[in-house]
């Protein structure tokens, strides 16, 4: 049975992607659920960090479930309907004002690269298989895809993954940088848990802050988008957590930040 799975443990949320029969290959349901829980943990005071994670041991998310093709992608109607769910479920990391962490073991293919590159910061076991198989099966690629793979790839990097379509290992995806860390599999869920468990104790408006502007970054700019980045870090300063964080810092202890 195919589903997204929601959890959620103090300041830390899981969002769990389960198809675990076809190592996580994701169904026209689960692309359309993934926005749902994003969104929900993302509006939830209590939620500081998700961490997105596929069930089992064999794969973070082995692409789209092809089974489905001949029925929902059939038409040019259902094809569009069926790209709106998978670019919505795309956005929605990027949109959430909270860190996004994907934690990748095992496959890695296709649409779960694509997601993968949507979050924030991916973290990955050493037995992590990445592949975009696009030119394989040959589909076109949306170009706002291609573009994200190219801010944390380079072109030239982009152009090997797409253009060879094969796979790649996590040692290739750290030296590339599309992972920031790599950890042998019996330490992964612990080591992701460490790495959240710190960002979950900073200050909510400086990340939302930071991760604001860096999407900007990655984006064309204009004024009104630089502005609005700008009122965020003035807010910041003018925060409660603000004065929390100098406070704590001169005292020498772990801050309490409440996000005001």
């Amino acid at each position: 049975m195919s589903k997204v799975i929601t959890d959620k443990k103090g300041a830390v949320a899981h969002v769990i992607l389960s198809n675990v029969a076809k190592m996580n290959a994701m169904t026209l349901d689960m692309w359309q659920a993934l926005p749902v829980a994003l969104e929900g943990f993302d509006q939830d005071p209590e939620v500081r960090v998700i961490v997105v994670t596929g069930d089992g041991d064999k794969a973070f998310i082995s692409g789209a479930d092809i089974s489905q093709f001949d029925k929902l992608r059939s038409t040019d109607e259902a094809q569009a309907e069926y790209n709106t769910a998978v670019n919505k479920a795309y956005m929605a990391p990027i949109l959430c004002s909270k860190p996004v962490v994907a934690q990748i073991r095992g496959y890695c293919f296709g649409g779960g690269l694509g997601f993968a590159a949507s979050c924030d910061v991916r973290i990955c076991g050493d037995d992590a298989q990445f592949r975009m198989p696009a030119a394989r099966l040959g589909l076109g690629y949306d170009p706002r895809g291609v573009k994200r793979f190219m801010d944390i790839l380079g072109a030239a990097n982009t152009a090997d993954i797409f253009f060879s379509a094969r796979r790649f290992d996590a040692r290739d995806a750290l030296r590339m940088g599309f992972v920031s860390q790599v950890h042998p599999v019996a330490d992964l869920a612990l080591r992701t848990l460490e790495y959240v468990q710190m960002i979950s104790e900073n200050a909510p408006l400086t990340m939302a802050a930071a991760k604001f502007a860096i999407r900007q970054g990655l984006q064309v700019e204009s004024e009104q988008q630089l502005e609005l980045a700008r009122e965020m870090v003035k807010e910041c300063f003018t925060s409660e957590d603000y004065k929390e964080g100098r406070k704590a810092f001169a005292e020498k202890r772990v801050p309490n930040f409440k996000g005001v």
